[in-house]
């Protein structure tokens, strides 16, 4: 039989890094927490090879004495719990095995001088072995540097990325962190080269602007929401300005960056019918909750949370970005392309002596009338334009007065989408404003109008009415997720989805939504399941019933190639006006798009 042994300490801090330490990201990600915790207001990190060979964070805070710098490296020392009561943590890090962990894999160096003393300490700590203890000349503040990390631990050397994709993990680790503290100066530098500054004392929605992306100040919205103890601050972009991918989804818990599929969860449904499946929002939410209402102590590098009430802080969620989305009325991020804008500008005009080359603007496309087809006559032409001409200068007595209705149209250019003045292709309105000229898509703008309309009429509700099954059908599944469904069975009957406990390992489906019609019921049930198991609620279920309120609205809005009236083409844009989210469809297109009077003077040369 094996015999029992305790670990020496240096094989103990080497298992401890396995799980603070996977890469330079995590280790930068642990020190600036600790200068952040420090009371720093200035955070300077210096990264060689992306953090391979060097690391080095610099901050103004509090400082260590010699005393604190040697117990800061022994294990599960730590200054910010001041009691046992870990739920009341209010700190960033806590555990207390950080520098001791980095220290057994790498070089690390301290140098530490607190505010009031007149000289600071340095020790060197390699690869677990004390190389320096001495003084150190520094201004107040704490300067930590890890070099070499993992060179004497090739195994995990080796499973390192490239530099380059271990200095985008360091820049997230940094972006994120100034994101949640936007009272601190962050200076980020790779290689000599400066990639990031940011002030301190800089307000949130410009810091979050600032480093996720700049559109954000025009196509996002402010979130300030307040439930109970909780409450929600951050910015969250327009549906019609999305990405491919969730990688510019930011979140965070009492200032701490977390990737929690709760609140991912809870993304996707608040945006679940304004985006299209395979499209993300753009945000950075910032939840507040009391300390012990959440538990951040269930993972070590403190990047997963659990609540202590996952369905308020979901529906807290759902409700204040679905609530800051509608205030954003017939908002949409829909600037022209530039691919789009190339086709209309007109090129440069040849010399007189040059024979006149082929245009391919749209506006002199050359091109030959079909025979078939009579030109107009020059007399007529000009008849016409001595017409227009006698009527544009005749003397103002003579002219007409204007029709009651023109009246109408001079007020209707002071609505935000202006007044119809003709449709393109029988598809798209053109409208005039007081500001620009405005297109609209007509099918999308109105499937957005009836898919709210369906909602506000209560068509949620009468779609979860329940189509009971002529023979109810069972499903098999794994015991843990049948106990899953189980526990929300109340909950999927409301959604009009009856499901009864069949055995350790099936469930007995009696009913589904009536809106669903044919569906496979063994693929429904197992999605629900698979949400649950990912989300810890019936999204998926709510997603679907979604997607059907916006298929009906689909098939029951304007079709494109129909042609309005332009009184049915101004009631549809009154409509919008009124409408909240009527900026994009229920796929997270635009709806409409503007061209300035500023474009339009650029496309004749004005300006």
């Amino acid at each position: 039989m094996p015999t029992i042994r305790r670990l020496p300490e240096h094989l103990v801090n080497r298992i401890a890094a396995g799980e603070v330490v996977e890469r330079p990201a995590s280790a930068l990600k642990e020190i600036v927490e600790n200068a952040i915790d420090a009371g720093a207001t200035q955070v300077t990190v210096r990264i060689a090879s992306g953090g391979l060979d060097m690391i080095e964070v610099t901050d103004d805070g509090c400082g260590m004495r010699p005393d604190e710098i040697a117990l800061a490296l022994e294990r599960h020392a730590t200054s910010k719990l001041p009691d046992e009561h870990i739920e009341q943590v209010l700190t960033l890090g806590f555990r207390g095995e950080a520098l001791p962990s980095i220290g057994s894999v790498a070089r690390l160096t301290i140098e530490s001088r607190p505010h009031d003393a007149d000289e600071g300490w340095k020790r060197v700590v390699d690869h677990g072995e004390i190389s320096l203890d001495s003084p150190a000349a520094l201004p107040p503040g704490t300067r930590i540097r890890v070099e070499n990390l993992f060179g004497k631990v090739p195994a995990r050397r080796k499973f390192l990325r490239t530099p380059r994709s271990e200095y985008a993990a360091c820049q997230d680790v940094v972006r994120r962190l100034a994101m949640a503290r936007p009272d601190v100066g962050f200076v980020l530098e790779h290689d000599g080269r400066r990639v990031l500054a940011v002030q301190p004392r800089e307000e949130l929605a410009a810091r979050v602007a600032r480093l996720v992306a700049r559109e954000l100040a025009e196509d996002g919205v402010v979130i300030e929401a307040e439930r109970g103890s909780a409450r929600l601050t951050g910015v969250a972009g327009l549906p019609t300005f999305n990405r491919g991918v969730a990688d510019h989804q930011y979140l965070f818990v009492n200032g701490r960056p977390v990737k929690d599929r709760l609140l991912v969860g809870a993304v996707r449904g608040a945006y679940s019918d304004m985006l299209a499946r395979d499209r993300h929002a753009v945000l950075a939410l910032f939840l507040e909750i009391p300390p012990e209402e959440v538990d951040v102590n269930v993972h070590p590098a403190k990047t997963e949370v659990r609540f202590r009430d996952p369905a308020f802080v979901r529906g807290f969620l759902v409700g204040a970005l679905r609530h800051a989305l509608e205030g954003a009325g017939q908002r949409s991020a829909q600037p022209p392309s530039a691919s789009a804008m190339g086709n209309w500008q007109v090129e440069p005009v040849a010399p007189a002596a040059a024979p006149a080359p082929a245009l391919g603007s749209l506006f002199a496309r050359e091109y030959s009338a079909p025979q078939t087809r009579v030109p107009p006559r020059v007399s007529d032409a000009g008849a016409a334009w001595r017409s227009y001409e006698a009527e544009v200068m005749a003397e103002p007595a003579a002219r007409a007065e204007p029709a009651a209705g023109d009246a109408e149209a001079e007020e209707a250019l002071h609505y935000p989408l202006g007044v119809a003045r003709g449709q393109v292709s029988d598809t798209y309105i053109v409208a005039e404003a007081d500001d620009g000229l405005v297109i609209v898509d007509q099918h999308a703008a109105h499937e957005r109008l009836v898919l709210e309309r369906l909602k506000a009429a209560g068509a949620e509700d009468a779609m979860a009415r329940s189509q009971a099954l002529l023979l109810p059908e069972v499903v098999e599944l794994e015991e843990a997720a049948c106990d899953a469904l189980e526990d929300k069975l109340a909950d999927l009957a409301r959604f009009g989805l009856a499901l009864e406990r069949f055995g350790p390992g099936a469930m007995l489906v009696r009913a589904v939504p009536s809106v669903l019609g044919k569906s496979d019921v063994h693929a429904l049930v197992r999605d629900v399941a698979d949400d649950l198991a990912r989300n810890g609620d019936a999204l998926l279920l709510g997603e679907k019933l979604d997607l059907v309120l916006a298929t009906m609205a689909c098939h029951g809005s304007v079709r494109a190639g129909r042609s309005l009236s332009v009184a049915e083409m101004n009631a549809l844009l009154r409509e919008m006006e009124r409408t909240p989210r009527s900026g994009q469809c229920n796929h997270g297109r635009p709806t409409w798009v503007k061209l300035a009077h500023q474009d339009i003077e650029k496309l004749f040369g004005r300006k």
